[in-house]
């Protein structure tokens, strides 16, 4: 592991360092120079943007826009309004759900459905609860000053997400490691982090790639590492129908990608039973 800590820089590598620009930034009608560049611990874009949720519109909707002249409400998804609460959307929700159950030929008002379009749509709000929950809210201060520059693993991190393709469900299992840079995280924030991501309508690849994207954003380590291995329930009860198919991703960053005995001792952990 030696050289590790020479990736780190004094001031802690930072993630929006490649987006410091060199011209001159107006404020308020002062002109305030940009201050000294800071690098990070690889040669990779990290961007903000990997970590929202898909679909938000960069910019609210106001009641100057056209056709939102008479709402009440302006933060919306894609093209719907989204309401103060989630749990606001149930009514519209459970209609929906009705609607589902009736296209299908069922009665939704005998008695095993007549409450079955509000237990789904509660059921889908849990599902899909990390849409409410963000990286600064969940890490919650829990990082720490450690002069620490081995490998961190924390493996088999089980996962329940629901693929936007279909809207069913896949799950398995997480494998984190990172080099701290002077900087540890709390071992349960990682399990949250993996809760944040998986709990939203997602492809694995995505998910990935976002688990590992918020653990640099967390403690800027000098590499980072996720493997997910999941079963997808849209390739077991429909389409190729194949049941013991698994899918392995991953993500490196740092020097997990640069240097193959990193990557080959955090890979020997996670497969180690």
């Amino acid at each position: 592991m030696n050289g590790i800590n020479n990736q780190c820089t004094e001031n802690g590598a930072g993630i929006d360092a490649h987006y410091e620009k060199d011209e001159n930034v107006k404020t308020n009608n002062i002109v305030k120079k940009p201050g000294p560049l800071r690098t990070i611990s690889w040669n990779e874009n990290v961007e903000d943007s990997e970590l929202d949720i898909p679909g938000t519109p960069r910019t609210p909707r106001t009641s100057t826009t056209p056709g939102h002249e008479k709402c009440t409400f302006h933060h919306d998804l894609e093209l719907d309004h989204r309401p103060p609460t989630r749990e606001a959307l149930l009514p519209e929700m459970s209609r929906s759900y009705r609607l589902l159950l009736s296209s299908l030929g069922e009665d939704p008002d005998r008695q095993g459905l007549l409450k079955t379009p509000e237990r789904a749509a509660k059921a889908m709000l849990f599902f899909t609860k990390g849409y409410d929950q963000s990286l600064e809210e969940v890490i919650n201060d829990a990082v720490f000053d450690e002069d620490h520059d081995e490998m961190v693993v924390v493996k088999d991190i089980e996962m329940f997400s629901m693929c936007e393709h279909h809207l069913v469900p896949f799950y398995g299992k997480v494998s984190i490691g990172y080099l701290p840079c002077k900087k540890i995280l709390g071992l349960s924030k990682l399990a949250r982090i993996v809760e944040i991501f998986s709990r939203r309508l997602q492809v694995q690849e995505r998910l990935t790639k976002q688990i590992a994207i918020a653990v640099t954003k967390a403690v800027q380590p000098a590499g980072v590492a996720v493997v997910v291995e999941g079963v997808h329930m849209c390739m077991v009860m429909r389409g190729v129908q194949k049941i013991n198919s698994k899918t392995v991703t991953s993500t490196m960053l740092g020097v997990f990608r640069d240097d193959p005995k990193t990557r080959e001792e955090f890979l020997n952990l996670v497969h180690t039973k």
